[in-house]
């Protein structure tokens, strides 16, 4: 039987489609991205997910964590539903997801075992048009290549029972990766003052403090606090900005913010 193939929905859009550009970009960003160090296995990381050139430089603080991580043998990702309501949690129902670069493998006993759960199904329309866990695949190629995924999107879900689904997943050689960006559409202003309050309520391990709009993955990151808290998680803020501070103008801005937790 042939492997199924979920293809690239937004590559020259949100990232170039051309390979040798999205390599040279995503090498970029790393390179050029402030070193940070944790004093803690890193297990959980929030990312944003916006075009490259405006969170691109964001996610890159987070994801140089990962180019020397070695024993790294699974990445589960939440990310939001954008353009297709369902209940629960969804896989792509593939084997391979595609971009310039390449295949990434869809990890195949992890997406079993999610799909144990009753709230998890298969559902390639959900996926198609999606961007939140696609644009970190280039990333997860170049620090983590290799390394199989269990992609999920998150409909309408409690995050508590997202938190059950996902934490058995997460041994110390898997990562959680949560793909979400935060306040939307604000001035440059209101947006930093509505951003420092949804960094405050991350930082306190603090789940029903993220309000609606705080967050366009507010039940990846709210499910990833609650793991974070039954694990006793230590985390650290990495970079908080908004386009306004990459490539956009101040009027009209999305925030992006990068998170890290372990133990």
């Amino acid at each position: 039987m042939r492997p199924t193939v979920r293809p690239p929905a937004v590559a020259g859009a949100f990232y170039p489609g051309n390979r040798d550009r999205l390599e040279s970009d995503v090498r970029g960003y790393l390179a050029t991205a402030e070193s940070v160090e944790i004093d803690f296995e890193l297990q959980i990381l929030i990312v944003p997910h916006a075009g490259f050139v405006y969170s691109g430089p964001v996610a890159a603080t987070g994801y140089q964590l990962l180019e020397d991580r070695e024993d790294l043998r699974r990445i589960v990702m939440l990310g939001p539903s954008h353009y297709v309501w369902f209940s629960g949690l969804t896989l792509p129902g593939v084997d391979y997801l595609e971009t310039p670069l390449g295949d990434v493998a869809v990890d195949g006993p992890g997406a079993a075992a999610a799909l144990k759960a009753p709230l998890v199904a298969d559902s390639p329309v959900a996926h198609e048009r999606e961007h939140c866990l696609e644009v970190q695949l280039p990333f997860l190629q170049i620090v983590a290549p290799g390394a199989p995924v269990v992609p999920l999107l998150t409909g309408d879900v409690d995050p508590v029972d997202v938190a059950d689904v996902v934490e058995p997943l997460c041994d110390d050689q898997t990562l959680l990766l949560v793909s979400s960006d935060l306040s939307h559409y604000h001035d440059y202003n209101t947006a930093r003052r509505l951003d420092a309050e949804t960094v405050q309520a991350i930082e306190r391990f603090d789940p029903a403090a993220l309000g609606r709009e705080a967050a366009c993955g507010r039940t990846g990151i709210q499910a990833a606090l609650h793991i974070a808290n039954r694990r006793g998680y230590r985390m650290r803020t990495l970079d908080v900005r908004n386009s306004g501070d990459t490539a956009g103008p101040h009027d009209r801005v999305v925030g992006y913010g990068t998170f890290a937790f372990g133990g």
